[in-house]
């Protein structure tokens, strides 16, 4: 029990040194902390992944403590970000939760830190990002509007469709937020967790991207978000109106990765190569819209089934 007790604590220490070093190089060296923010919580989530919860939350606000230290305000934006993630990515490794599981959780804990950060800085600093950001977009328009007025160009189509990608960026903003919060975890955990591999720590794995199935109730919800914006007369600017446009954007998202996904699993079928692979999916970018209507397809209906036995008789 004691040598344990001890382990405990020279390990929280290297790490917490670790995590120091880290964020310092975050904090204070260009160039190098691109790279170094982005293992912010490696030491985090390797602690957190040995030790139960109680160890592990003592750990991470001794942590936050050091960032206060070393980095000072400047810091403790990272390390609210970064401390929260690692601790669940660590504590559902502890507790051999799936990776879908520690995909979720750990989104959900970056977009509340995301969100809490945005509300203190307007309480405590009075400073609004989004306004700020909207205001420079605004600015943006108006100063070429000018250039192309001094030039001799036309500037009532430009104005509208500054006006309009304006409106629609401010629309919807809150379903981009999702949407880059859960992209920026997926891409976090593809470093992290082969790091964390390599320091002795037993990851899970995502079962392969080809046999992702959404639940059928996405098909029925996208649906009901269609009818409901082609049927009512929404208001451009109104709540309803912001509601349904972001829920059918997260919608369309993910019929987008569910038709992906039949694509990957109709060239595993055929037993085509890797980079045709990687071709479909890039073109499916541009064929977002094509590519959306397979997905709810393949939602709707077994066409997998179809194509499975189709290849299997042919395979006979």
């Amino acid at each position: 029990m004691q040598n344990q007790q001890t382990s405990q604590l020279t390990q929280g220490a290297l790490m917490a040194a670790v995590f120091t070093v880290l964020l310092a190089i975050s904090v204070y060296v260009p160039l190098l902390n691109v790279v170094t923010t982005l293992f912010l919580a490696v030491p985090i989530a390797w602690y957190s992944a040995k030790y139960p919860w109680q160890a592990s939350a003592l750990f991470s606000v001794v942590c936050l403590i050091l960032s206060a230290i070393v980095g000072g305000l400047l810091a403790l934006p990272i390390a609210l970000i970064h401390i929260p993630l690692g601790l669940v990515i660590g504590l559902s490794i502890y507790h051999k939760k799936s990776k879908l599981f520690m995909f979720m959780a750990s989104s959900i804990v970056l977009l509340l830190s995301v969100m809490l950060q945005y509300m203190a800085s307007i309480w405590l600093f009075g400073i609004n990002v989004i306004e700020e950001m909207m205001t420079a977009m605004e600015a943006s328009f108006k100063q070429t509007s000018v250039l192309m007025d001094q030039v001799g160009a036309s500037t009532e189509e430009f104005d509208k469709m500054a006006n309009q990608l304006t409106l629609t960026f401010e629309t919807l903003l809150p379903a981009l937020l999702v949407l880059s919060v859960f992209i920026s975890v997926w891409l976090l955990l593809l470093i992290l967790l082969p790091v964390l591999k390599r320091l002795g720590i037993e990851v899970p794995k995502f079962p392969p991207f080809r046999d992702m199935k959404l639940p059928k109730s996405v098909l029925w919800y996208y649906l009901i978000v269609l009818l409901v914006s082609l049927l009512s007369d929404l208001q451009l600017g109104t709540m309803p109106y912001m509601i349904f446009m972001n829920a059918s954007v997260v919608l369309q998202f993910l019929l987008f990765l569910q038709g992906v996904s039949f694509y990957h699993f109709y060239i595993k079928q055929e037993g085509w190569p890797k980079w045709v692979a990687v071709l479909v999916t890039i073109l499916a970018f541009p064929l977002q819209s094509f590519t959306s209507i397979v997905g709810i397809v393949d939602l709707g209906f077994d066409i997998r089934g179809w194509v499975k036995r189709a290849h299997d008789f042919k395979g006979k």
